[in-house]
């Protein structure tokens, strides 16, 4: 499917400004569109919006349908007469440059509870009425995500393997007397994931009528501690145990000469195929309700993965195992429709990842800090993109454009300096021009960048567990000037949404 000729900014909502220790849905992320909008720009990329998981990872998390907690506008809550002022007031360790978790976590937690109880005591019956038609109609996967936080709270979040056998299992008699146990655990989670919905599509909504659309993020796999993998155990590469017997990630390469182990279960295929794919329909029928756009990550995975024994502790002593490939994104196309989905191709990529990405029209990504380790046929480099294409200067797993530069080698310095015919002076908005000038129809540039950030302000580094995703940016960083260069850059280059 081709896109539109546009571009945008790359930030996750924990990225935003704001008073409790972490971004949110709140009045900031509606600032943040209306900038979008000052800049020209039409496109907001998130990162995946479920919970997080191992290393505040939003791409190993609790659930591939339920959304994160933590992002849940608490001024909101209080405008519903579920929070006090007194609740909204920062505590300690709450920072304005980073995610500190370990204290936003509890603060925020502490929050819901409290609107969860005054909404238990008091709610009005619209509000009651709009809580049972969400639960209603997210029965699918929401009644298991709750149970399956409810029962983690309850274990300590010890692993569900590790549970009593018979819940472990999911044998009928024990999940109805948890559920009849746990009942007020279990209306929290519902109604945690209310408030994130309910919230999250009045943003979107807000985001739709400026005239910005959400590219959102689907990782290919999920973990092991999840609600699904635990719900649906016949669908993953799991032994009698529950555990899995091999496990996902990619071989070495230039970056790491022991790959990486990411260890989530793997699909058992086989199973998805017999019912056709009807979880994976589900899913991305669930993620469309959220954005306009998807990026699959690690899209090669579904022509063939790399398949690393569990007890293996790095990703050397692997094979490449085959996909589902077409059948997969057949069965959804009959379900579903075209979709715009974003195939990220990176890595090791070969002639079946390329020709099962253009059989259902999908853009790849190109990586314009990848550009210049090489010569002039890289496939990064601008003249030899395709329309079909979406070009970013970095994304979140990517050093910032300024910490790339400032630890690029003498060949890249000097390839780019020429290519680019720069003298190497605000190279990060040089980027964004290379990026913006393209014949990619979709341009995206992280925040970062835009804001000319160092390499401490990047989100992630793959491959290193913690310390990560945690940055965040404030408005006392944002200029005038930011948005008109933006804009500026959308008019010279043809990116402005066409007139009605």
């Amino acid at each position: 499917m081709r896109f539109p000729r546009a571009s945008g900014v790359l930030l996750h909502p924990t990225s935003l400004p704001g008073p409790h220790g972490s971004g949110d849905f709140g009045a900031d992320a509606r600032h943040f569109v209306d900038w979008l909008v000052a800049g020209g720009q039409t496109l907001w990329q998130i990162l995946p919006l479920g919970g997080i998981g191992p290393g505040n990872s939003p791409y190993m998390s609790t659930s591939a349908f339920a959304g994160n907690v933590l992002l849940i506008d608490l001024a909101e809550l209080q405008q519903q007469g579920w929070l006090d002022a007194a609740d909204l007031a920062p505590a300690v360790g709450l920072d304005a440059e980073r995610v500190n978790f370990a204290a936003v976590v509890p603060f925020r937690m502490e929050r819901l509870e409290r609107a969860a109880e005054r909404f238990a005591d008091g709610a009005t019956p619209p509000q009651r009425q709009a809580y049972a038609e969400f639960v209603a109609a997210q029965r699918s996967w929401l009644d298991d995500y709750a149970l399956f936080m409810a029962l983690c709270e309850a274990n300590d979040w010890r692993d569900w393997c590790d549970w009593a056998p018979a819940l472990a299992a999911r044998q009928p008699q024990a999940l109805a007397a948890a559920r009849a146990e746990f009942g007020a655990r279990v209306h929290f989670w519902q109604f945690c994931q209310w408030a994130f919905f309910r919230q999250w599509l009045a943003l979107k909504a807000y985001a739709n009528e400026q005239g910005v659309q959400i590219v959102g993020d689907a990782p290919i796999f999920i973990a092991h501690q999840s609600a699904e993998v635990w719900a649906h155990q016949a669908l993953f590469e799991l032994g009698p145990d529950g555990r899995p017997t091999v496990v996902a990630g990619v071989p070495p390469d230039f970056f790491s000469e022991t790959g990486q182990r990411w260890g989530n279960p793997l699909y058992r295929w086989s199973e998805h195929a017999r019912d056709g794919y009807a979880w994976w329909v589900e899913r991305v029928r669930r993620i469309f309700e959220l954005v306009d756009y998807v990026r699959i990550d690690h899209f090669r995975g579904f022509a063939g993965y790399w398949e690393i024994p569990a007890d293996e502790p790095t990703a050397v002593k692997g094979r490449w195992a085959p996909g589902p490939g077409e059948a997969l994104f057949k069965a959804i196309a009959r379900a579903l429709g075209p979709l715009p989905i974003i195939a990220e191709d990176l890595g090791v990529i070969t002639p079946d990842v390329d020709a099962l990405r253009k059989e259902f029209g999908f853009p790849g990504m190109r990586i314009l800090q990848f550009a210049f380790a090489g010569d002039a046929s890289d496939r990064f480099l601008p003249h030899n993109h395709e329309p079909d294409t979406v070009v970013y200067t970095g994304t979140h797993d990517n050093d910032t454009v300024a910490g790339w530069w400032a630890t690029a080698t003498d060949h890249e310095r000097h390839f780019a300096r020429g290519y680019l015919a720069t003298d190497g002076h605000d190279m990060p908005w040089t980027m964004i021009r290379a990026a913006m000038a393209s014949v990619a129809d979709t341009a995206v540039h992280p925040m970062q960048d835009v804001l000319a950030l160092p390499s401490d302000c990047r989100m992630n580094h793959p491959g290193q567990g913690s310390g990560w995703w945690a940055w965040r940016f404030q408005w006392s960083q944002v200029h005038p000037w930011h948005a008109g260069r933006l804009a500026e850059l959308v008019r010279l280059y043809g990116r402005a949404p066409a007139a009605n």
